[in-house]
């Protein structure tokens, strides 16, 4: 269901949802995700960024470390008239080399139906435990 939001709202929902760590917009202008949001659309605004009604904001669910397993979400937003709303979203956990063990990709939501933050690191880290399997011994003597 698309539902569309200005920019305060926006962030609001997806503060209260447990989204507030620091994101990326576009690869750039890291902060929360209201100050990400706003420098990336005034800076687009001045025609410093390429004029697009599409991107990605990205940022880590779970970080222990650079040595430690992560979460990571990519959230792709569509802007229209000074309002935004949700294309689709990505939640990808990887292992401590950056290899991936568990992905999840939700379409077709709205910002209000976006799952809390700890309910997604918990559809990845649950596809991760399904995909390791006990190794029975193979040989016997």
């Amino acid at each position: 269901m698309e539902q569309k939001h200005d920019l305060q709202t926006f962030a609001k929902i997806l503060t209260e949802k447990g989204y507030d760590g620091y994101f990326t917009t576009q690869a750039a202008y890291p902060d929360k995700i209201r100050e990400s949001l706003g420098r990336y659309m005034e800076s687009s605004g001045k025609g410093l960024e390429p004029q697009s009604n599409r991107f990605i904001l990205r940022g880590y669910l779970q970080w222990s470390g650079e040595d430690k397993p992560r979460v990571e979400c990519s959230i792709w937003v569509r802007h229209e008239k000074g309002k935004l709303d949700l294309l689709k979203m990505e939640i990808t956990k990887t292992d401590r080399y950056g290899q991936p063990v568990g992905r999840a990709t939700l379409t077709g939501l709205s910002a209000t139906e976006l799952p809390k933050a700890t309910e997604a690191v918990a559809m990845v880290a649950d596809t991760a435990k399904r995909q390791a399997t006990p190794v029975k011994n193979r040989f016997k003597l």
